[in-house]
C-alpha cells in the first residue's frame, strides 16, 4: 500500500535532497544523497568553520585532507567524535565518527575511519494514517587510506570509501520495493607545509587540496534513477606563529564546491530552457559543473562555500577556536559561526564545539560536537 508521508519522513526526504537548507529565497541548490558525508565529523574542525583541508595533521584528517597524515606527529592515533544533529527539530538524530592512523615508517602512512549517522525512530503509516512499523533509518561510510611524503615539504594520500544508506528498510512505497542505496567512492588529496619567519616569529604555512567522494551514483530501488552522492572539492591554506615559547596562533580558510550538475530550468513541458542537462555519467558531471549554473558565472560562484577558522594554543596544552561558515542564500543559505576549545594531557585531546547560527530559530542552532583523541604511542610510553 501507499505510505502516508509523516513529518519524519519529510526531515528523512531534506537530508536526502541535500544542500537544499530551509531559509533563502529562489532557491536552486545542488541536490545529492547521503549528505551526511559533507558534515563536519569532528570537534576542531567544527568549532573554527568547517575548516580541515590545510590544517596541521591530526587524527581526523582522514576526513578533510588523508594527504596530512604523512607529516602527522606520532605512530598511531585513535580518534572518536559524538554529536547530536538537528536536536531542534528530532530529538534522536546523530553522528558518530570513529578514526585511526598507523606510521609505517618516516615517510608512509595507513589509515581507516568508519562515519555514522542515524536519523532516529521513524514511523510509517498507510494511507489512513495508520501506524505499520517503526524504523531507524541510518548511514555509514567506511574508508581505508594511504599517505606518503613525496618531497621535503609536499605528500599526496588516497582514500577508498564504501557508502551504506538505509533509509526505508524495504518498506513499499507506490507499490515499489525500496532498498538500502550502496555506493563506492575515493579521495585523491595533496599538502603542502613549509616553516616560516615573520615579524621575527618562527612559524608554519600550509596548503591542500582534496577532491573527496569521486564514485558512483545511488539509487534505493531498482526502477528509480540514480542521484549523486556528494563529489565535492576542496581547497584552501593556513598559517600559524608562535608568539612565545607558551603561545601560538593559527588562522586557516577553505573554499568547497560539490563536483555534482546545477538542477537546470525547466518549462511547463518539463524541457530544459537554462542550463545543461544533469542526468549525465559521473565523469562528464564533474567537468560540467563548473559551467552549468543556469545563472552563469555568478551562480558558479554562489555555489563555492567559504570557512575561515582561527585557533590559539597556550603551552600546546590548552586551545580555544573560533569560526564562520559562509554560503548563499540560493544554495542553501547556512551562515553561521561556530566556537568550541580543546584539552591535551598525556597521550590524549579532548575537544568541543558549539554552532551559532546567523538565522534565529535555525534547525542547526546549538549544535554540540565532543571529540576524544590518543596518541597510542604518547600513552604506552607514559608521557
Amino acid at each position: 500500500m501507499k505510505k502516508k508521508i509523516t513529518p519524519a519522513i519529510l526531515l528523512l526526504l531534506l537530508l536526502v535532497t541535500g544542500n537544499n537548507g530551509l531559509y533563502g529565497q529562489e532557491l536552486n541548490a545542488i541536490q545529492t544523497v547521503v549528505p551526511f558525508l559533507t558534515i563536519a565529523p569532528d570537534s576542531r574542525s567544527g568549532a573554527m568553520g568547517d575548516v580541515g583541508v590545510a590544517t596541521t595533521p591530526d587524527v581526523y584528517s582522514q576526513h578533510w585532507n588523508p594527504a596530512k597524515f604523512a607529516f602527522i606527529d606520532g605512530k598511531a592515533g585513535v580518534g572518536i567524535s559524538y554529536s547530536p544533529w538537528l536536536r531542534n527539530l528530532v530529538p534522536d538524530i546523530n553522528i558518530a565518527y570513529l578514526t585511526s592512523y598507523y606510521r609505517i615508517d618516516k615517510k608512509q602512512v595507513a589509515s581507516a575511519s568508519l562515519l555514522y549517522s542515524s536519523l532516529g525512530d521513524v514511523p510509517f503509516t498507510d494511507e489512513f494514517g495508520n501506524l505499520e512499523r517503526n524504523f531507524k533509518p541510518n548511514e555509514l561510510a567506511f574508508d581505508v587510506g594511504y599517505s606518503r611524503i613525496f618531497a621535503e615539504h609536499f605528500s599526496g594520500g588516497i582514500a577508498f570509501r564504501f557508502i551504506y544508506s538505509n533509509l526505508t528498510g524495504g518498506t513499499y512505497s507506490g507499490g515499489e520495493a525500496t532498498k538500502a542505496g550502496t555506493s563506492f567512492a575515493a579521495d585523491i588529496s595533496g599538502y603542502y607545509t613549509n616553516k616560516i619567519s615573520l615579524f621575527s616569529k618562527d612559524g608554519d604555512v600550509a596548503f591542500g587540496v582534496n577532491f573527496s567522494n569521486i564514485g558512483s551514483k545511488m539509487s534505493y530501488s531498482d526502477d528509480q534513477k540514480s542521484d549523486f552522492i556528494p563529489m565535492n572539492l576542496r581547497i584552501g591554506g593556513s598559517g600559524s606563529l608562535d608568539l612565545d615559547n607558551f603561545n601560538r596562533i593559527g588562522l586557516a580558510i577553505d573554499f568547497n564546491k560539490l563536483l555534482v550538475p546545477t538542477p537546470p530550468i525547466y518549462n511547463n513541458d518539463m524541457e530544459i530552457i537554462d542550463g545543461k542537462d544533469p542526468n549525465v555519467a559521473v565523469p562528464v558531471a564533474i567537468f560540467q559543473s563548473f559551467y552549468d549554473a543556469p545563472g552563469g558565472f555568478r551562480e558558479e560562484i554562489h555555489e563555492i562555500t567559504s570557512s575561515i577558522g582561527l585557533e590559539y594554543w597556550y603551552n600546546k596544552q590548552f586551545a580555544i577556536r573560533t569560526g564562520y561558515f559562509h554560503e548563499n542564500a540560493s544554495k542553501g543559505n547556512r551562515k553561521y559561526f561556530t566556537a568550541g576549545a580543546g584539552f591535551r594531557l598525556k597521550g590524549f585531546e579532548i575537544d568541543f564545539s558549539y554552532l551559532m547560527p546567523t538565522v534565529s530559530n535555525h534547525p542547526l542552532a546549538r549544535t554540540l560536537r565532543f571529540s576524544l583523541a590518543f596518541d597510542i604511542n604518547a600513552l604506552s610510553n607514559g608521557r
